[in-house]
């Protein structure tokens, strides 16, 4: 009967943290991560004391708290989630400390201070479902929040538990607006689901047993992204992003929530002679749920229908009532040149890995496809944009600069419906040529007809910047980062978030995306340069001139004077803003 009397029973909102990968942390470094987790926990401990919470239970990595508030609990763990993905910044990710959050609302014992229970369970399980750096929530809890907090929660079904009798409806909580940077910081907090069907296409295995097949595989997977991503109805992830899974096992629910995505597409790829089979299924990335499978086999020569096919099926199982016009829109075939269109997959495929010699080869390709097709817009696009990301390394030949703006007029008149050629054409009459009125233009209709291209929306942030529209690039460039969450080549679009956030006199948040671009390419030299003229003018003065240093090491010959082809403004006052600034931080005239 002691027992008893020492037992109190309360209906509380659980709070349950848990470290992810402590014991991987502990063993790299003991000394490192017991520090690191001190700092985390006093973050934590501050946070649920004030938000009116009691820490009960806590064991090394994890803790257990109770709060009288189910509003009270849920808004502590998105908050410490935010405030905990800060003390990660500036480490290498295989450093970082991320916490496991799960909230539930139910009954507890409690003795000595400590909470027992199948809530604590629940609370518990919860935690394990959610991501590293996530919160995930239990639907008792859900139902008391939903309508009072301004959070997103993405619905992951009901979960069976083990040792929990009956299933628990689960729900993923982020703050709205959560951007896909968050993501690409190693910070797993779940983004929220778009308002509109979302999709990402992962890379096909390539089942031949031939390295040489693997630009076809990837290739099909190309067409079908950019097909989808010209539905306007549908969120699809960008290439660059789904491709970081290649090779990978991955756990597709894990995928839906590092991409903030409802549905993945994946499948194979198998040719054998002259005769190709491409499976691909469906899956709901929230509840684990096969949609859609399929087979097709075909001889090579009728890729185009292959293709076709698959597309028009994923779109089929994502809305039945899609009107058939825009299937047939998202059908459109690039080239009916098969060998061309071959040229153009191998293009694509040394495109992506950016080095100086495969920009060569992949030029190469795109002009062998020009050459076999004259009409084929998309090749001009893409071997223009080879010639501007060499131009802006510095590794175009005078020579070339003319070919440059000759492709990207060429492709901008042959792809009316083209977004990646109107798009890159509208770049280079902005940047190139000076022609922001017509850039601006072609860029307008390449996002109308590419709405989920990623690119597209980058390349729109850099016109927008030479507009002058710091808003608008702000939102083109923030857009182009969500839907591209896992790009590694994000410290670019990151750069270009930082000039918009310096145009629109915002220099600490400019300062601060030009340093997330610099975590993951350290000389990355516009970057360095934004990174000094942002902190001058937001008066750290010690900071900025440490960039400087670090711009000279890299160009000990650059000088005020030698700017003018480099700065990524149009206009003079924001020309001589940034100018300024880098005087500020140490630049010599």
């Amino acid at each position: 009967m002691a027992k008893l009397i020492d037992t109190e029973r309360r209906l509380v909102a659980i709070f349950a943290a848990d470290v992810e990968g402590y014991s991987r942390l502990m063993g790299a470094d003991e000394f490192e991560t017991l520090q690191a987790l001190t700092q985390r926990r006093i973050i934590l401990d501050g946070l649920i004391s004030a938000h009116r919470g009691r820490i009960a239970n806590t064991a090394g990595d994890s803790v257990l708290a109770e709060f009288g508030s189910a509003v009270d609990a849920v808004q502590c763990a998105v908050e410490a989630q935010a405030a905990l993905a800060g003390a990660n910044e500036g480490l290498s990710s295989n450093r970082h400390i991320n916490f496991r959050i799960g909230v539930h609302v139910g009954d507890v014992m409690v003795k000595g201070g400590d909470l027992f229970g199948d809530g604590v369970n629940i609370a518990a399980r919860l935690q394990t479902l959610a991501s590293a750096g996530g919160v995930c929530v239990s639907g008792a809890a859900h139902d008391q929040v939903r309508k009072i907090l301004p959070f997103a929660f993405t619905d992951l079904g009901a979960q069976q538990f083990k040792n929990i009798e009956e299933p628990v409806r689960a729900f993923a909580a982020s703050a709205k607006g959560t951007s896909a940077v968050v993501a690409s910081s190693s910070v797993s907090i779940p983004l929220s689901l778009p308002d509109k069907p979302s999709i990402a296409v992962l890379p096909f295995q390539n089942m031949s047993g031939d390295p040489e097949q693997e630009y076809f595989a990837d290739g099909i997977v190309e067409d079908i992204i950019t097909a989808l991503a010209r539905m306007p109805w549908l969120f699809v992830i960008a290439r660059n992003s789904s491709f970081t899974y290649k090779g990978r096992a991955v756990d597709l629910k894990q995928v839906g929530r590092d991409l903030g995505v409802r549905y993945v597409l994946e499948g194979s790829v198998r040719s054998a002679g002259n005769r190709v089979r491409v499976t691909g299924q469906l899956i709901d990335a929230v509840t684990g749920a096969h949609l859609w499978a399929e087979r097709f086999d075909g001889d090579l020569k009728d890729v185009f229908d292959l293709q076709d096919h698959i597309t028009s099926s994923v779109i089929g199982a994502l809305t039945p009532k899609l009107e058939q016009a825009e299937i047939e829109y998202a059908k459109r075939k690039p080239t009916e040149s098969l060998n061309a269109y071959d040229s153009y997959m191998r293009g694509l495929s040394c495109f992506h890995r950016g080095s100086r010699q495969s920009l060569i080869d992949a030029l190469q390709f795109f002009d062998r496809a020009i050459e076999l097709d004259p009409g084929f817009a998309s090749a001009y696009g893409m071997a223009s944009w080879c010639c501007i990301i060499r131009n802006n390394n510095g590794w175009l030949p005078n020579t070339e600069v003319e070919r440059m703006t000759s492709l990207a007029r060429k492709a901008g008149r042959l792809g009316k419906d083209d977004p990646i050629a109107l798009g890159v054409s509208g770049l280079v009459l902005a940047q190139v040529e000076g022609d922001l009125t017509a850039g601006a233009a072609l860029l307008d209709r390449a996002l109308m007809l590419g709405p989920s291209l990623a690119p597209v929306w980058h390349l729109s942030g850099w016109v927008r910047l030479y507009l002058g529209q710091a808003k608008m690039a702000i939102e083109h460039m923030e857009h182009a980062l969500r839907l591209n969450p896992l790009d590694p080549l994000h410290y670019a679009a990151q750069t270009g978030l930082a000039a918009a956030y310096f145009l629109d006199g915002q220099y600490d948040k400019a300062a601060s995306w030009a340093d997330r671009a610099l975590h993951e390419q350290p000389n990355y030299s516009a970057a360095i340069r934004m990174a000094a003229a942002s902190y001058a003018l937001a008066r750290q003065i010690a900071k900025a001139r440490s960039y400087m240093a670090r711009m000279l090491k890299i160009d000990p010959s650059l000088r005020a004077s030698k700017l003018k082809g480099i700065v990524p403004f149009r206009g003079n006052a924001d020309a001589a803003r940034y100018v300024d600034g880098l005087r500020q931080a140490g630049l010599a005239e």
